[in-house]
């Protein structure tokens, strides 16, 4: 199995929603950093491999899934998108104030003072994520404006460096249609999936301390 979509969009551009309409438009399973945490002591290792700039064999790492999406996957999309060189990359994009209002609420608050009583596991998963920090946001990630700007930076890099012929530029607001016109495939009769929303994030956070 290869990995038919590759998202290249950051953390909280509604990369969960992602994750559902692809699963449910091509019938198997996408990686998002849920499932990372599946598999910790497998993964962890091999994503801070690629943190450092090292070879990874992402067929090991994407055994099983027909997509992949959500960070870390966007954080390393040169790699991936290079080995499988096949796979359309969605970028789904939001706007870096929207986008900062929602990652400063969920995500990033565990990677500015996470807690002093973290597994093994999770210690090794952070430490995996601030390797990949120092590159993403270069001038740090707990400040708006420079958060910003390393976001907006990153998007304009994905769009830069993937041919236009493999790249989707893609919002939520847009839904389906999108996505099913790059992959060549009818639109479900159905709602777009929304999920994850900062309260979602925030109670399924609380149940996980």
């Amino acid at each position: 199995m290869t990995l038919k979509v590759i998202g290249a969009g950051l953390g909280r551009t509604s990369t969960m929603s992602l994750k559902l309409a692809l699963e449910r438009l091509l019938g198997g399973k996408c990686y998002h950093m849920t499932e990372l945490f599946e598999h910790l002591p497998e993964h962890t290792p091999l994503w801070h491999q690629a943190a450092l700039g090292e070879p990874v064999d992402w067929d090991s790492v994407f055994e099983g899934y027909v997509a992949a999406v959500d960070e870390p996957v966007s954080t390393q999309w040169q790699a991936i998108t290079a080995y499988y060189p096949d796979a359309l990359v969605i970028l789904s994009v939001r706007d870096p104030d929207s986008w900062w209002k929602s990652a400063s609420n969920t995500i990033l608050p565990v990677k500015w003072n996470p807690p002093p009583d973290m597994s093994p596991g999770r210690k090794a998963w952070l430490d995996m994520v601030l390797e990949i920090y120092k590159s993403l946001y270069p001038d740090g990630f707990d400040k708006p404006e420079t958060a910003k700007a390393a976001f907006a930076a990153h998007m304009e890099r994905v769009k830069q460096g993937v041919p236009a012929d493999r790249l989707l530029i893609w919002e939520v607001s847009q839904g389906w249609e999108p996505i099913c016109s790059a992959l060549g495939l009818p639109v479900p009769d159905e709602p777009f999936p929304r999920s994850n929303s900062t309260e979602e994030f925030k109670a399924r956070r609380a149940k996980d301390v």
